[in-house]
């Protein structure tokens, strides 16, 4: 009796069990997740995050202010203008990068790397994918690349940090191939990318636009390198119209990611509405360097750039502009505030601005710069640096037509490039050029500023500064990395230097 028991009961478990997984699938399915993430909409929100990560902590307090675009009479919101070290600002663009922007991007491209024909999605996204790359580490050296965002694909959550070297180069070879597996007869993204609508010809430009400017960064460290790909991306061919300019575009609302980071992040936390220049939360004003250089060359770019609030509007003309000295400590009643410039609310401080990606006035720069050097013969190093102010001049037009230059001859006539110069001479032109065109892309500024050295800054000396009076060559690491990944970031410390301000970084030697 006792036997037949145990097997009925046995029997009852085996029949509940049946009947338990016969719908196990579906009952343990959370209807809120999806299994199979949907590629286009990954990639769309990949860029959104990839430009809208912490602009104003990193572009205007820290690489604005250390590049003398940006200035404030403030201490804790000095970091940059002062040289000072805050942790919520030096940080923020580490932490916020790798769970958001490239984690999607590395979810686009598991998504469609098996497929053959998503192969243009394919190549898209690692183009994207170095495009962030190259700005995290230019900003703090080693970093996590080949281990990183992989949690979900291989399980690893402490991601070893890979040399500056080593991710250049391999972001050079990733560009190559990208760009060449290209094919206009396959699908792309469509309209769920933002920045060429799926234009795979315009991707190939920046493919080989972005290899040409990371190629010019290595003219310190390694000039043969620099060369070599410098001539790979000039022969792929790169944005020379401002047709294929990469430009991502904006409205204003109806949520915030939406709106363009520049003005929104700006405005939010800085440029408050109803302040008109006299009650900014952070103190920031543009710079007194800044603003004197395009007073003294009668640059109509100061125009689109700046303005002075009288009353409730912005007075854009350029005699009555004026920067803020970096480095000051005393306030400005705000009577006085009010009367030093301050971005373009109307331009580059538009909620529904587009922000320019990389364009065609960068590339002639450059392309200037390799005829400097003789690496390029295609045309003179006066005319590619003539077509760089040319272009610099027309692409004032992506606020609205009314801010297009359309004629840089004045401009060009009473500031001529110095042909007949030396090459240092040379470089100081075309890079303070870059200096004045790429404004609000501050982190490309202060990269290329510290590979040249151009414009010449004097640098500050503010009391408490933690660099001894220097404009800082990189970002430190997050205090989080030394308790979530301590022996890798501990084994990246030890071969690059030590984790502070005025370390070099592998391509600033």
């Amino acid at each position: 009796m006792k036997k037949i028991t145990i097997l009925y009961i046995t029997g009852v478990l085996l029949a509940s069990m049946t009947s338990c997984t016969k719908d196990f699938e579906e009952i343990n399915t959370n209807p809120n997740v999806v299994e199979k993430p949907n590629p286009n909409f990954i990639f769309s929100k990949s860029i959104l995050d990839g430009l809208n990560n912490n602009y104003f902590a990193t572009n205007i307090l820290e690489c604005g202010g250390m590049l003398q675009h940006y200035a404030t009479y403030k201490e804790a919101s000095g970091v940059g203008d002062k040289y000072l070290s805050n942790e919520v600002y030096f940080s923020a663009y580490f932490n916020q990068v790798y769970p958001t922007a490239l984690n999607e991007t590395e979810i686009v491209i598991d998504a469609v790397k098996d497929n053959a024909n998503d192969s243009n999605k394919l190549s898209v996204a690692r183009i994207w994918k170095a495009y962030l790359y190259h700005r995290i580490t230019d900003l703090y050296g080693d970093i996590p690349y080949t281990e990183a965002a992989k949690a979900n694909s291989t399980q690893i959550f402490l991601p070893k940090y890979d040399t500056q070297e080593f991710i250049y180069k391999d972001l050079l070879k990733e560009l190559d191939e990208a760009a060449l597996a290209l094919d206009p007869a396959k699908p792309t993204f469509g309209n769920a990318d933002f920045i060429y609508n799926g234009d795979v010809a315009k991707w190939k430009k920046f493919s080989y636009s972005l290899m040409l400017r990371l190629a010019m960064r290595l003219t310190k460290v390694d000039p043969a390198l620099a060369q070599t790909w410098a001539n790979k991306a000039i022969a792929g061919g790169v944005i020379l119209n401002t047709a294929d300019n990469a430009i991502m575009k904006y409205t204003d609302g109806p949520n915030d990611i939406n709106r363009n980071p520049v003005g929104f992040d700006s405005r939010k936390q800085d440029f408050t509405a109803g302040s008109f220049g006299q009650k900014n939360v952070e103190g920031g004003k543009l710079s007194k360097t800044f603003i004197d250089l395009l007073q003294a060359t009668a640059d109509p770019r100061i125009s689109v750039y700046a303005g002075v609030w009288e009353g409730t509007v912005q007075n854009t003309s350029l005699a009555v502009q004026k920067g803020f000295p970096n480095g000051t400590k005393i306030a400005p009643t705000p009577i006085e505030q009010a009367t030093y410039s301050e971005p373009n609310q109307s331009t580059v401080f538009k909620y529904d601005a587009p922000i320019m990606i990389l364009s065609n006035a960068e590339t002639n720069f450059l392309l200037a710069e390799a005829a400097a050097r003789g690496w390029y013969t295609g045309e003179t190093d006066q005319a590619l640096y003539e077509k760089g102010v040319k272009a610099s001049f027309l692409n004032m037009g992506i606020y609205g037509t009314a801010y297009t230059i359309a004629d840089a001859t004045p401009y060009l006539t009473s500031n001529p490039f110095n042909a007949a110069g030396s090459f240092e001479d040379k470089m100081n032109q075309i890079h303070t050029q870059i200096w004045i065109a790429l404004f609000v892309d501050e982190q490309e500024v202060y990269a290329n500023w510290r590979r040249t050295g151009y414009p010449v800054l004097v640098p500050v000396n503010f009391p408490g500064n933690v660099t001894n009076g220097t404009i800082p060559r990189r970002f430190r690491y997050p205090t989080s990395e030394y308790s979530v990944n301590s022996a890798n970031l501990a084994e990246a410390v030890k071969r690059q230097g030590e984790d502070n301000f005025t370390t070099r970084i592998w391509w600033d030697k």
